[in-house]
């Protein structure tokens, strides 16, 4: 049997390659949505349960921390989004064992750094949250949450690569479904370890990290007998774990593409922190009703990141299999998809935000109003922050990173962080707020403007054979070699 029949046959994703696009993209991206749902509902009730029982100060001090866990989870986001394109585009190629073998070497990356992430973590913790400004009253109940929390960095990092690297194989079923039972498992044991119903102790806040940290590293536990029992295009079997070794061609590849990926993620979360320094300094119900907003804006930015990966694995297939034109109307339907499905949300919180508002704060009115007024005038931004991220998961699914991480640069740190720290010793709050659309404005601009006139589709995620580009209409695909590996051996 030919090699590369073989390779399909093992292979158990979606072929993202063929048929009508955007039915294919919408319904990829849905479970990838539900995913997102069910990971921010987790956070939203385990938010509910410690503002409920701990009060201002526990919801402070969880929202200052997912921050930094936030800031922390781009050191390795870049990897997994390195493995997400490789995986894809080999599938594309037909070759499964060169999917495999990115995926072997992107765990010891992965690994590595959590490992490293989660000591240093653990130790500088205070030092961390004195950066941020967090408010003397929620500092030592995000100390507590924290340190456990790094505890939790290993599993969930290293699930999360395995959602990433599913996904690049054209299944996003899988992690929707783990995914779930995580965020159940979490949300179930929040109130438990929190209290300590029953027979467990009672943590306070740091149960409820103590309740990530079981859901997490089960989740990761059964998800890998999972996909060992389907055997699944990702395991690794026999000789196959060789290609967990750090082979060089490919580690750089990981690494140089991934860096500026993950660099992109630390600029988010870090132009994210700066922004909350600016609202701590206005006491703890403004920063009480700061943090509230960002749930509702988890929520509305969902569309928008389940697309923008499903546009990347679409795309880095059709890449792989050398199909350039449907590439193009890959971005034009996940712009289309992006507009009506996050237009719906920010148009449902204009209309509902007071109740749900509300199931954070209960009847903290001043904090509600506070709240309103600040998703009144950040909301409406997310559809322009929606097309960036599709555009660019076109874009780094040909391996083109650095356009990408200059623009979300300039656009977060320069406009946003630029126009509050320039104008708001004249507008007070209100800088801070409007800093929102009007960087998002200018990031889409940049995006449109560098899709339509840059070279990205001249990179290419490693050197050697690469897949043919084809430009003629009546082409479906063009013919590519299995072998030799395009990934190569060291």
């Amino acid at each position: 049997m030919p090699e590369s029949e073989s390779h399909a046959r093992t292979h158990r994703g979606a072929d993202l390659t063929h048929g009508p696009i955007l039915p294919a993209l919408v319904l990829f991206a849905v479970p990838t949505l539900i995913s997102s749902v069910l990971q921010s509902l987790n956070g939203s009730i385990n938010a509910i349960w410690i503002g409920r029982f701990l009060g201002e100060a526990g919801l402070t001090a969880t929202s200052n921390s997912n921050l930094v866990m936030f800031l922390l989870l781009g050191t390795v986001f870049g990897f997994g989004m390195s493995a997400t394109i490789l995986v894809g585009q080999s599938i594309g190629r037909g070759n499964v064992d060169d999917a495999r073998r990115a995926v072997g070497v992107t765990a010891f990356w992965f690994a590595l750094v959590s490992i490293l992430v989660a000591i240093l973590g653990y130790i500088f913790t205070p030092e961390m949250l004195s950066l941020m400004d967090t408010p003397a009253a929620a500092a030592s109940l995000a100390t507590s949450y924290l340190r456990v929390i790094f505890l939790a960095i290993p599993g969930m990092f290293f699930l999360n690569f395995l959602m990433m690297a599913l996904r690049g194989s054209g299944d996003s079923v899988t992690p929707m479904i783990f995914m779930g039972i995580a965020a159940l498992m979490d949300v179930g044991l929040n109130p438990i370890l929190i209290l300590g119903l029953g027979p467990a102790p009672r943590l306070g806040i740091a149960g409820s990290a103590t309740a990530t940290l079981i859901a997490q590293y089960t989740g990761l536990g059964l998800m890998l007998v999972y996909i060992y029992w389907k055997d699944l295009s990702i395991r690794l079997r026999g000789a196959e774990w060789k290609y967990v070794r750090p082979a060089k061609a490919l580690s750089a590849s990981i690494l140089v593409k991934g860096l500026p990926m993950g660099l992109q993620m630390l600029v988010v979360s870090g132009s994210a922190i700066l922004m909350i320094s600016f609202v701590n300094r206005y006491g703890i119900t403004t920063s009480a009703a700061y943090g509230v907003s960002a749930q509702l804006w988890n929520y509305i930015q969902m569309p928008a990141m389940a697309l923008g990966a499903a546009t990347s694995a679409m795309a880095a297939q059709n890449i792989g299999a050398g199909n350039w034109k449907r590439v193009d109307a890959i971005t034009r339907s996940g712009i289309i998809a992006n507009v009506a499905m996050t237009g719906a949300l920010v148009g449902l919180v204009y209309f509902a935000d007071r109740a749900a508002l509300s199931l954070f704060l209960g009847n903290q009115t001043a904090t509600i109003d506070i709240a309103q007024h600040i998703n009144a005038v950040v909301s409406w931004g997310f559809v322009m922050f929606g097309v960036m991220m599709v555009i660019f998961g076109t874009v780094r699914a040909t391996g083109a990173v650095i356009p990408p991480l200059i623009i979300v640069t300039l656009s977060l740190v320069g406009v946003r962080v630029g126009i509050t720290a320039f104008l708001e010793p004249t507008l007070g709050q209100e800088a801070i707020w409007w800093s929102y659309p009007i960087s998002s404005a200018v990031s889409m601009v940049l995006a449109i403007g560098y899709y339509r006139f840059g070279k990205w589709r001249e990179a290419t995620m490693l050197a050697g054979p690469q897949p043919a580009r084809t430009s003629q209409p009546e082409a479906e695909h063009a013919s590519s070699p299995s072998k030799p590996s395009w990934i190569g051996v060291d």
